[in-house]
């Protein structure tokens, strides 16, 4: 179609959210947030100019390489220039490497300009992407963007009082509050205390429903352990409870889940998520392990057992804990409805229930903890 034409005929709004549904009809799984994503996208840059809305529509609205022949063909026909003479993203350079996620900062005849934006979109479709339908080369550019994800752990205010050269009051703060009344006397200001980390616990699901999210899980884990290892536990959940925050206390993260997978007795197995958490609150719950922490359960929620002893657990861990918040790999997913028997029964007693399937979850899912 004409460009200039459609513009008049139609707002741009339209003309995204038509290329979005004729995308879907040429066999690309575009759904609703993913158009809405990519209306937003274009938004922020310049519809005039046909190589940001390639790319921006790339970016978004392909969820994997198979699909982007679809997706430049499309795109091909739905923005057809007046003249061919226009600038316009290059075929031949939508094809080169689209095959490979992975950065691995090829040069061949992209210049450096088109490589860089391969690259942003590959990390950008990442973020998306769930973790279970990656490839090998894939996982292995995730993998690498684990290292660099931003953690600060929460804190609380200490028990101890800072200590002041001055004493137990704090005579600046008193003397600067007495000048804001006039003179006038009001009561003593006393030394603040610091502020302390907060600790972290992991309870990773193992069992075989989570083998496709509990490797990108225990990586996850890791990052976090790295950034404070005094006050951030991970355990693991099956058929039985296993502590691996030694194993993964090593600094290279492949070293330390081959470890920890060594360590695991019972990897992609069975699951009694009642009777292990029921042992989590005995032996390290109560005891002091979880009292004011941030606690994290990464399940689906699939339990073998009696739901209702689940729920009882989880309820009692939630009176030791500061924030308990459950991590479902399938709750970020189109159509989900919380309607296992495991995960109805916990809802009531977790702060904060969230996906954990992509990376973009797990972002979140960090930005919950530090916040918490």
């Amino acid at each position: 179609m004409n460009a200039s034409r459609v513009l008049e005929a139609h707002s741009a709004e339209e003309i995204l959210l038509g290329f979005a549904s004729a995308l879907r009809a040429g066999g690309v799984k575009v759904t609703p947030d993913r158009a809405r994503s990519f209306v937003d996208a274009v938004s922020r840059l310049d519809m005039g100019v046909r190589a940001d809305v390639f790319w921006a529509g790339r970016a978004t609205l392909c969820a994997g390489p198979e699909e982007m022949e679809a997706y430049r063909r499309t795109f091909e026909t739905w923005f057809a220039p007046v003249h061919r003479g226009n600038v316009g993203p290059d075929s031949s350079a939508t094809t080169v490497r689209q095959a490979s996620l992975a950065d691995d900062g090829g040069t061949g005849s992209e210049t450096s300009d088109e490589a860089l934006r391969l690259q942003a979109s590959s990390r950008e479709m990442l973020r998306h992407r769930d973790v279970a339908t990656l490839d090998p080369t894939e996982r292995a550019a995730l993998n690498r963007i684990f290292a660099t994800l931003e953690f600060t752990l929460p804190t609380r205010r200490g028990r101890r009082k800072k200590r002041n050269r001055h004493g137990e009051i704090d005579r600046v703060r008193t003397l600067r509050e007495q000048l804001r009344r006039g003179g006038e006397p009001g009561p003593l200001r006393r030394a603040r205390a610091p502020r302390a980390p907060r600790r972290l616990v992991w309870l990773i699901d193992v069992s075989g429903s989570m083998a496709p999210y509990a490797d990108s899980l225990l990586r996850l884990a890791h990052r976090t352990l790295h950034a404070d290892p005094d006050h951030i536990e991970v355990f693991t959940l099956g058929t039985q409870l296993t502590r691996v925050s030694a194993a993964l206390r090593r600094t290279d993260a492949d070293d330390a889940l081959a470890q920890a997978g060594r360590t695991v007795p019972d990897w992609s197995g069975g699951t009694r998520l009642g009777e292990v958490m029921r042992a989590f609150n005995d032996r390290w719950g109560q005891r002091a392990i979880a009292r004011g922490a941030i606690v994290v359960i990464a399940s689906d929620g699939w339990e073998r057992g009696d739901p209702a002893l689940l729920g009882r657990q989880v309820q009692r861990l939630h009176q030791l804990a500061r924030r308990v918040i459950w991590s479902n790999p399938h709750k970020g997913k189109q159509g989900y409805e919380p309607v296992q028997q495991g995960i109805k029964a916990v809802l009531p007693f977790v702060d904060g229930f969230i996906g954990g399937h992509s990376l973009k979850s797990f972002e979140e899912l960090l930005k919950v903890v530090g916040d918490a």
